[in-house]
């Protein structure tokens, strides 16, 4: 009896010391600019709704957004391990590439920074959710399909989970002026885009 007290008062112990599984109850949103709420209020975000939702269906899951507008893989790359460090989540949501496609960067060098950040997070024991993009199709058959192409083909090298265009459903007038950023009222079908494929993950 006194025994079983005793296991009892250290497993008490245990789940409430600091960082105990919090590796396994983070969501890192690592993203540019459509992660950032670019223009509309934070609050109504995509990833705010994320957290909205997963505190009624999965409220283990706290969701930090680590997303800059502006930011390019490059960037992330540059940026990744110290987040990864201080934040140390069980799932990435890595949003990343529009920003290189946008101004043009040579689309293997797209690929082997978010191949990079893959891995990272990976060696960082996090699970990836990998949010693929597309580019006006102003900029080009012969850059915008290989461009397209490049999310399915690091999601299968690597087996992870993609969402294959998240803007999927967005109508045109869903965007803001500059053709490129949804409004608020575009943000929930966004957001469900992304909790279909997280879902199996959590």
């Amino acid at each position: 009896m006194k025994f079983s007290a005793f296991l009892r008062s250290v497993l008490l112990c245990l789940c409430l010391l600091p960082g105990i599984s919090a590796a396994q109850q983070t969501i890192l949103v690592f993203g540019d600019s459509l992660s950032a709420a670019y223009g509309i209020p934070r609050e109504s975000g995509w990833v705010n709704l994320l957290q909205q939702e997963l505190q009624r269906s999965h409220p283990q899951y706290r969701v930090i957004n680590a997303s800059i507008t502006g930011e390019t893989s490059t960037g992330g790359l540059r940026r990744l391990p110290a987040v990864l460090n201080q934040h140390k989540p069980g799932i990435i949501i890595i949003e990343l590439g529009a920003n290189d496609g946008l101004r043009g960067a040579p689309v293997k060098d797209i690929a082997a920074n978010i191949s990079a950040l893959i891995e990272q997070s990976h060696k960082a024991g996090a699970k990836v959710l990998l949010l693929g993009m597309q580019l006006p199709p102003n900029y080009g058959a012969s850059y915008t399909v290989p461009f397209k192409a490049l999310y399915p083909k690091l999601a299968r090298k690597y087996h992870v989970t993609l969402v294959p265009f998240l803007l999927e459903g967005i109508t045109p007038e869903q965007f803001q002026a500059d053709n490129l950023h949804p409004v608020a009222q575009g943000q929930p079908r966004i957001m469900r885009n992304v909790m279909q494929k997280l879902q199996p993950l959590l």
